[in-house]
């Protein structure tokens, strides 16, 4: 009887078990059937915050070519160890690197490397060397905002470690990227310090003023002077004609501008080999000299040795009345001229091969300004050659752009 009913008992707990877990099984594929396909409209009213991350508006970035810092008087380049050519070409790189790395944060609008600071942006960054030797870069950066309020003024620097140019994972790449990844951070940290409202007038401010650029009489009435700093104190309409002429005029001044980031985007590959070399080289000589243990200074001075040893030789072969004594004394010194020649050769080899980029990079940096081939450019239906270096031909083109603006003499003309 009691084994009778144990068996019931037994039985009706492995079928509640069972029930049990077919149950949790039916529960379990309930779930994973609503985790995939499109959600229900009710579902929407219950996710909070889905877009509380506050909207920030891209703020449009002018990049002017970097003050390569050249001394006044050109007699302390070679005291300051200051090659003016590689300068000159570093400081449209620089600017062209501060670009890149700022394009790849997504927090701006349209980064733009020009050749002065007179073009439209909402965002100003000065850029000056202080020092780039190889092994040591530091640059001077301010930030400054169309109403010129000063956002950032700081220098920054980086050291070039002995293991980068070492690492073979390294090759083909720039030894002075971390400099310019820590500027575009700060940078970004600076703009996260700004309100939406604040960063939108700017917008406005940018456009008023490139108006004021044609026109100051119309669009400085929005705009006032506080400590040299532009205030934006109203807004034109929308439906403004002048307003309007001038904004399509700015479009086709930014699209100006873009097609010259091609050339520094050009100069600056054209650049990469030799550069790379140069860093590495520099970097070399600078530790040699530190450390006076450079491998071409030791293999000169054991050229020379090898050499004192060889006239040693045969000074002593000289004084010796043995025949055998004269032949080994001379035979040492051929041996000692012919090592000491090759060791000697060998000190300048790598020199000889860093001088071949060198003469790329003083060629590349006399003619920093003669990059920007002629173009002709036509614009509601005029046309202008624009000649001459980046700067040239810039200000060429802001001449044609007054000359179309003073031109059109109905406001309500579609451009």
């Amino acid at each position: 009887m009691f084994f009778k009913k144990f068996n019931i008992s037994f039985i009706l707990t492995i079928c509640s078990l069972q029930v049990l877990l077919f149950s949790g099984c039916a529960s379990n594929n309930t779930k994973l059937s609503t985790g995939v396909g499109p959600s229900l409209a009710s579902s929407y009213s219950d996710q909070k915050g889905i877009n509380s991350a506050p909207s920030f508006p891209k703020l449009d970035v002018i990049i002017p070519v970097f003050d390569p810092g050249l001394p006044q008087d050109p007699d302390d380049y070679e005291d300051e160890n200051i090659w003016p050519e590689i300068r000159r070409a570093e400081a449209n790189r620089f600017a062209y690197k501060l670009k890149e790395k700022l394009d790849e944060t997504g927090q701006f609008g349209s980064v733009r490397v020009t050749p002065d600071s007179t073009a439209t942006g909402d965002l100003y960054i000065l850029g000056r060397i202080k020092e780039s030797n190889g092994e040591e870069v530091e640059i001077a950066v301010e930030v400054i905002d169309i109403s010129s309020r000063k956002w950032l003024d700081e220098s920054f620097d980086h050291e070039v470690s002995d293991a980068f140019h070492k690492n073979y994972r390294n090759r083909g790449k720039d030894s002075y990227d971390p400099l310019f990844e820590k500027i575009a951070t700060k940078i970004v940290e600076e703009l996260h310090d700004h309100e939406s409202k604040e960063l939108e007038d700017l917008h406005y401010l940018s456009d008023i003023r490139f108006g004021a650029n044609f026109s100051d009489g119309k669009f400085m009435q929005y705009i006032e002077m506080e400590e040299d700093r532009f205030k934006l104190v109203s807004k034109p309409s929308d439906l403004d004609p002048m307003f309007r002429r001038v904004k399509a005029i700015r479009v086709r001044d930014q699209l100006f501008i873009d097609s010259l980031q091609n050339n520094y985007a050009s100069f600056s590959s054209k650049m990469d080999d030799s550069y790379l070399m140069w860093q590495s080289q520099s970097l070399l000589e600078i530790k040699a000299k530190r450390s006076a243990n450079r491998k071409a200074i030791v293999q000169a001075i054991g050229g020379v040795a090898l050499i004192g040893l060889g006239v040693l030789s045969a000074v002593a072969g000289a004084g010796s009345y043995s025949p055998a004594t004269q032949t080994a004394s001379t035979l040492g010194l051929l041996a000692g001229g012919v090592g000491g020649a090759i060791l000697i050769g060998q000190s300048f080899k790598t020199s000889e091969e860093a001088n071949v980029h060198r003469d790329t990079l003083n060629e590349l940096g006399k003619s920093v300004d003669l990059e920007f081939a002629p173009k002709v450019i036509a614009f509601n239906k005029k046309s202008v050659e624009l000649t001459g270096n980046a700067k040239e031909q810039f200000m060429q083109w802001r001449n044609f752009l007054q000359k179309i603006y003073s031109e059109e003499k109905t406001p309500d003309v579609q451009l």
